[in-house]
């Protein structure tokens, strides 16, 4: 099966030129000027669009338990929603309960993705507890699993999160196994006890749920964690991170000697707090965690992200009904619903809405929309942030995340010129409503490719379900 792409305008992290690029079984076999066509190819011309490595997404929810609800998208949504935006590699979440068997978890994981994921992808391993039957479990799912970064939570105190003998003890061991550690970071007994203050003294709605989490709540999570990686030796990678004082202090870590590497997610980008204080009930669209901070946080996300202090831009896609699931905490007992999406006839309150935001078709967009199209990023910086630096950091370089000879043939050739609306009525997330209705966009993947395959044509969902491989990865990459 081969592929060929004339006149592309190839974008990378660290390069532009001007080139032919010949597919051939799944990867880029050669790249240059003049490249013949082999019989039966098929070729597109790619002239006065860009052409960037498939983009990476390296922190999804796709099947996620919650706060006695699940996530809507499965992975026939979710994946073809990601391809729709152009990425063409999920990295997931796999978040066990304290109480479940790790081994048990993944497999359960990486069932559900499948002979269903029209993408590639691959998991980060949840570590929920840390006890005598750890090591052994978790040992095994880096070597015969070959899921090579776990996940500890720093928040949900009695749910995900871990205490700090937990954590030392995960970081050491990832430290020896040669693995990277995501983050999630904040203090979970001083979100406990906000909330509580807040709840009883009747602040109730999602407005409330960001001075539930304050900046320096997150701030004191990202340093106590830099400080156990410091001990430990172990590299970290944090994730949605959404404020200035965070960025900071682990840049600081950084230079003094720490291997840490951060991530900010699209709607901390585009979005600031007023979104979560919208009127009737609105701003539970809007509530994640950490929550969307004030705009001159936003401001400095982008800065950083243009001076390479952010390495790389996420989404969390944690996708969750409005009118069911987020009214799991109206106020309004007659609005109010439980799981089983029946009301309650009780007042729910802002600490009872499932957190997350749907994003993974609109990031790629957005970022560019909002980033390149008004100089905020370079076209280098796009594909570094959208793609690269998730490949080197997870152990998938160059396999994904460049356009290069031997590379995947991951490509998505981007019409910079396209203009069109974000709305709930065209996505393929399989919610209910669009955190981003009626947003203007400009520039969208054409065609996309996974393994020299095209799953989108001409801005058209073409591809097949089940096409996606899970990527196994080495320790230590």
């Amino acid at each position: 099966m081969h592929l060929l792409i004339r006149n592309a305008d190839i974008v990378n992290a660290d390069d532009r030129f001007l080139a032919d690029i010949l597919c051939k079984d799944g990867v880029i076999e050669k790249i240059g000027p003049d490249l013949e066509a082999p019989p039966g190819a098929e070729i597109i011309d790619a002239s006065g669009k860009l052409v960037f490595p498939g983009f990476i997404d390296p922190h999804v929810h796709i099947y996620l338990p919650f706060m006695g609800t699940f996530s809507k998208d499965d992975w026939a949504s979710g994946s073809k929603a990601a391809l729709m935006g152009g990425t063409t590699t999920l990295i997931e979440m796999c978040c066990p309960g304290r109480g479940d068997d790790p081994i048990e978890a993944i497999h359960h994981w990486k069932s559900n993705a499948a002979g269903v994921s029209s993408c590639d992808y691959t998991f980060h391993m949840g570590v929920t507890r840390f006890d005598k039957g750890t090591p052994a479990a978790l040992k095994q799912i880096v070597e015969d699993e070959r899921i090579t970064s776990f996940k500890v939570f720093l928040a949900y105190k009695g749910a995900f999160g871990i205490d700090d003998t937990e954590l030392y003890q995960t970081l050491s061991l990832a430290a020896e196994l040669g693995v990277t550690v995501t983050a999630h970071c904040e203090n979970a007994d001083l979100v406990a006890e906000t909330q509580k203050k807040l709840v009883a003294a009747g602040n109730l709605g999602p407005e409330w749920h960001e001075p539930s989490r304050p900046v320096s709540v997150e701030t004191e999570g990202c340093h106590h964690l830099a400080t156990f990686a410091q001990m430990t030796g172990a590299s970290i990678y944090v994730v949605h991170t959404s404020n200035q004082p965070s960025v900071e202090v682990l840049d600081d870590a950084r230079r003094s000697g720490v291997k840490a590497s951060i991530e900010t997610v699209i709607p901390y980008l585009v979005l600031d707090r007023s979104a979560a204080e919208k009127a009737d009930f609105e701003g539970a669209k809007y509530v994640m965690s950490p929550p969307i901070r004030a705009k001159e946080h936003q401001d400095f996300l982008w800065k950083a992200l243009a001076d390479g202090l952010i390495d790389t831009v996420a989404t969390d896609h944690a996708p969750f009904d409005f009118q069911t699931q987020k009214h799991m905490g109206h106020p309004d007992p007659d609005k109010c619903v439980d799981a089983s999406f029946q009301p309650t006839g009780k007042p729910g309150n802002f600490t009872l809405i499932p957190n997350g935001i749907p994003s993974v078709e609109e990031r790629v967009k957005l970022l560019y929309t909002h980033g390149v199209v008004p100089g905020r990023i370079d076209l280098q910086t796009f594909v570094r942030c959208a793609s690269a630096r998730a490949a080197e950091i997870f152990g998938l370089y160059p396999k994904k995340g460049v356009i290069g000879e031997g590379s995947d043939a991951d490509i998505v050739i981007w019409d910079p010129d396209w203009e069109g609306t974000i709305s709930v009525k065209s996505h393929s997330m399989a919610t209910d409503y669009s955190a981003f209705e009626g947003w203007q966009v400009t520039g969208r993947p054409e065609t996309v490719t996974v393994r020299g395959k095209i799953m989108v044509r001409d801005g058209e969902w073409c591809g097949e379900a089940g096409w996606g491989e899970f990527l196994a990865r080495k320790p230590g990459a």
